[in-house]
């Protein structure tokens, strides 16, 4: 009884947060149409060598038009201040008011109260601040009002409008207008700087992202700015991967990339000159014409401010400086969203954001940049292309919203965004096969991993289908909580008639393990490890077959290897689902601590451990990458993998149900002689410890289990408890 009151209390504060978090004033749209927009601004800032760079697929927009509506019972009159991103009317109780109110009364008693918005440039949007009325997530819009006029005059008595609750985010004064959003700017020195016979090398330290900024610059001529993520790098103007040219000339400066004005106006105002767009950088090498003189460089750094909630310190400093470094690496790629990597691309790419949402959760638990994130990524209706036009990134999609219910216990959220998931499944289901599987169609990006050597990518790949079939479950979990039972029906038997298949048909009793593909019905001789690894943690083999794999294929050197993080974070889950915990902090050693001593400060996009086999090889020799000598991002997402292993599967810690109103902690020290840390939830945190005596855990949310030693004890909310061995 104890327990269920405090599940009881948990949900009932989960809707009390909720409810204070909607009634608070705040700027509103339709849901997802800020998220569309930004991201919009955000992919559309690449530049490769200067020149524009767009993302590959289909950018959507905001609708134009969105009408915003509250129903409102007063006890006594209100007068409110109307703000609006956009041309406006105001109806009341259907009535029209004259011009554009900036403020209205409103008697007591039944209203109903009407906003209607265009803007073309940035998203309709609206902050109505009053004593008791106020713009908060209660809302409703709609994007089209149905309505009809007959030759009377009289409008029409019904509508086939469809409503969805307001769309925010944190813009919550009047002042604070959504299309105005910049991220916070802090200043920072350069540590080191080299002269060279033509020009000046700046070592800012450590892997960094913003804006530089010139102080002291005059003269006329060119400067030319070289931007690099490693020494080699900057220095190597001809093929670096991002660089600025400015004129000085007559007291200004022009950025020649898009011939604009640089700010200030003139150089002799004495204000220092920032550069106009924000790059990715440890060095910088800047070359100046003779007839220019530049004092001192700086930088503004940009970033996301955002709350470090999880902790981990072990007995290997090694293992301590990884965890470290995959903050540093997650920090810099969570901005507006959660991006791939800050040099190259900075593009919202699901499977990255997948593995960016799942460490996100062990490390800051930042639900809005999650939500906006998924928004963005998903865009409008019609669905004309697979997210990011990579088939395996839309089943990651529908896997991320799952997830994030699971972690956070949203359920509004979800029934937000289903109607989307549903359009897209159906976009999906059109494009199956007659055996009801998936397979790359013209126009399909089929993507799986970065691989050392070529793999075949056509026909029925055994890692697609498990990724589809566990996007169908999602979606039979997320129709349930959209209250769509028949949908939910559909979508459960459609994943167990699919999963049904996968073993009998990419089983093989010689090889011990799933063929990654099929041809013409017929099994392919290569074994990959994609589909064998998600088959583990997905539970869709047995116990035996498990093993098996384990040896035919994850500890078979034989097998192609994996090189890019990406799919080591993957693979180190499958062996952890098995137990190995040991294994894997001997390989993550290997791994990512072949990165750390290289000297990096972020993680990278792919390492081969093989190129240091007989020594540290040269830096130079880590670089290349998309047949560039410094295509490689040296500070992407997925790198920072560690953070996810060590919350999860070291110190153990994994809701068993949604928003951890019930967790479990099953710790492993993997070899480690002992270890702490705090796992975020939310409603507070989970704390673990753990050397080769005893336990500790003590937690300030849900109803949780210890599992330790064939053991399982009771974890009670506020009290620690101690298990010894």
């Amino acid at each position: 009884m104890r327990r269920e009151l405090i599940s009881y209390l948990l949900i009932f504060i989960g809707l009390f947060q909720f409810h204070l978090l909607v009634n608070a004033q705040t700027w509103i749209w339709y849901p997802g149409d800020y998220e569309v927009w930004l991201g919009n601004q955000t992919n559309n800032r690449r530049t490769d060598r200067g020149a524009f760079f767009p993302p590959f697929w289909k950018s959507d927009s905001h609708y134009v038009t969105v009408e915003f509506s509250k129903d409102l019972t007063l006890s006594n009159p209100d007068t409110i201040k109307i703000s609006v991103e956009g041309a406006y009317n105001v109806k009341l109780d259907g009535k029209m008011s004259f011009g554009r109110p900036t403020s209205m009364v409103i008697p007591a008693g039944h209203h109903s109260l009407n906003i209607k918005v265009w803007n073309q440039s940035t998203p309709p949007s609206i902050f109505v601040c009053g004593k008791t009325i106020h713009s908060d997530g209660t809302w409703r819009v709609t994007n089209e009002d149905k309505e009809w006029i007959d030759e009377s005059g009289k409008a029409s008595d019904t509508s086939a409008s469809i409503y969805m609750d307001a769309g925010y985010w944190n813009f919550n004064d009047e002042a604070s207008r959504p299309s105005d959003f910049k991220l916070p700017r802090q200043a920072a020195d350069a540590l080191g700087i080299t002269k060279t016979s033509t020009g000046r090398l700046y070592d800012f330290g450590k892997e960094t992202f913003g804006y530089l900024a010139f102080n002291g610059l005059r003269g006329n001529g060119f400067i030319h700015v070289y931007y690099g993520e490693s020494s080699e790098e900057a220095l190597d103007k001809s093929h670096c991967e991002t660089l600025d040219i400015f004129q000085v000339c007559d007291e200004k400066v022009l950025d020649k990339t898009s011939d604009i004005q640089l700010q200030p106006s003139r150089l002799d105002s004495g204000e220092t000159l920032v550069t106009p767009n924000n790059k990715a950088f440890r060095y910088v090498y800047i070359e100046t014409d003779a007839g220019v003189t530049l004092g001192q460089v700086s930088m503004e750094t940009e970033s996301l401010p955002v709350d470090v909630r999880g902790q981990f310190r072990c007995s290997d400093e090694e293992v301590n400086k990884m965890w470290d470094i995959g903050v540093n690496t997650l920090h810099l790629t969570t901005r507006e969203f959660f991006i791939d990597g800050i040099k190259r691309d900075r593009w919202t790419w699901s499977g990255d954001a997948y593995q960016s949402y799942l460490m996100n959760y062990y490390l800051f638990f930042n639900n809005d940049c999650v939500k906006r994130t998924i928004w963005q990524l998903r865009g409008k209706d019609p669905v004309t292309s697979h997210v990011n036009t990579i088939m395996d990134y839309t089943f990651y999609w529908f896997l991320s919203i799952y997830d994030y219910y699971l972690y956070s216990g949203d359920i509004h959220f979800v029934k937000q965004v289903y109607p989307r998931m549903k359009t897209l499944m159906d976009y999906v289901l059109s494009r199956t096969d007659d055996n009801g599987m998936v397979q790359g169609l013209s126009g399909d990006w089929v993507f799986v991993d970065w691989s050392p050597k070529a793999m075949a990518k056509s026909g029925e790949l055994s890692f697609e289908q498990i990724l589809f079939c566990k996007s169908l479950e999602s979606m039979g979990m997320c129709a349930e909580i959209a209250d769509d039972l028949q949908a939910k029906a559909k979508y459960q038997q459609l994943a167990a008639s699919l999963k049904a298949k996968i073993v009998p048909s990419f089983w093989n009793a010689d090889k011990q393990a799933l063929v990654h593909r099929l041809e013409n019905g017929r099994q392919s001789p290569e074994v990959t490890r994609y589909a064998n690894m998600f088959a583990i943690f997905y539970d869709y083999l047995s116990s035996e077959q498990q093993k098996q794999v384990a040896k035919s294929v994850l500890h078979n050197d034989s097998v192609m290897p994996i090189t890019t993080p990406y799919m080591r974070f993957y693979e180190m889950e499958a062996l952890c689902k098995m137990g190995e915990q040991q294994n894997v902090l001997q390989q993550m050693k290997e791994y990512w601590g072949g990165m750390i001593k290289h000297g990096t400060t972020t993680f990278w996009e792919a390492y081969d451990p093989s190129l240091d086999k007989n020594g540290l090889a040269p830096m130079s020799t880590h670089l290349s990458m998309y047949g560039r000598p410094y295509g490689k991002s040296l500070c992407h997402a997925w790198g920072a993998s560690p953070i996810y292993l060590i919350g999860k599967y070291f110190l153990g810690v994994k809701p068993e149900k949604p928003g951890y109103k019930q967790y479990s902690v099953t710790p492993s020290l993997g070899g480690l002689k002992w270890m702490e840390g705090t796992v975020p939830t939310p409603h507070g945190e989970i704390n673990v410890f753990m050397d080769r005596h005893q336990v500790k855990v003590k937690s300030s949310c849900g109803i949780g289990v210890l599992h330790i030693n064939g053991k399982s004890v009771n974890i009670s909310q506020g009290k620690e408890i101690i298990v010894k061995y």
